[in-house]
């Protein structure tokens, strides 16, 4: 009875230091098959969901776009939930998930997603004009311009009187237009007048000089 007895608590003490050393292997690995980074990106946000990281205070997480921080490297402690914004975009970004685990490089995650468009999302002002063709060249200014027409046309000679009443100066009045009404005299009656009195005044002194002359014979 004394050996068999002996035997079966050997044989407990046994079963006792395997179970034990099972459940410490088992202990110690469940934290590190646990790690659950899960994620997700839409076209404005960036959902963040860390779990079962342990209780130390030295697991990290970083989230990047295009290479922009979005989320400064922060440290969490097991658990990690978090929200993130995107920045107004017209094109895909690339997102970024950094995660360092405390209890091993093995644990780390780096991943990318890709942020699609919102629809309803023009285009920036930048990618509009880089799509737009560039306006064609202009001429250089050494290239001599072709003359307008009033430019090249020669000039008109002044046209020449084409009869006397043309040439006259523009001081004297026109024949035809100033035509006054006739009254019976005219601007050269003075003159004959004039005349006249010296024709008579003559024949009277001839005839006064024949008298004389007659009167002198006699």
């Amino acid at each position: 009875m004394t050996l068999f007895s002996g035997s079966w608590r050997r044989r407990g003490a046994l079963i006792t230091a395997a179970t034990a050393g099972a459940l410490a292997v088992g202990l110690s690995a469940a934290p590190a098959f646990a790690h659950t980074p899960t994620w997700s990106v839409t076209c404005s946000e960036v959902s963040l969901d860390l779990t079962a990281y342990g209780n130390s205070d030295k697991n990290t997480v970083t989230v990047t776009v295009d290479g922009k921080d979005l989320l400064p490297t922060e440290n969490f402690q097991n658990e990690f939930h978090k929200k993130l914004t995107l920045p107004d975009h017209s094109a895909e970004l690339t997102v970024r998930l950094v995660v360092k685990a405390a209890d091993g490089e093995r644990y780390n995650v780096d991943d990318q997603k890709t942020a699609p468009v919102c629809e309803g999302t023009s285009p920036s002002p930048s990618e509009s004009e880089s799509t737009t063709p560039p306006p064609a060249e202009s001429p250089s200014s050494e290239t001599p311009s072709e003359e307008t027409p009033s430019e090249a046309a020669p000039a008109t000679p002044t046209e020449e009187p084409t009869s006397s009443e043309d040439a006259l100066p523009s001081s004297q009045p026109s024949p035809a237009g100033d035509n006054l009404a006739e009254t019976g005299s005219s601007s050269a009656t003075p003159m004959i007048a004039g005349a006249a009195a010296v024709v008579v005044v003559a024949g009277a002194g001839i005839m006064w000089a024949a008298r004389k002359r007659r009167t002198v014979q006699n």
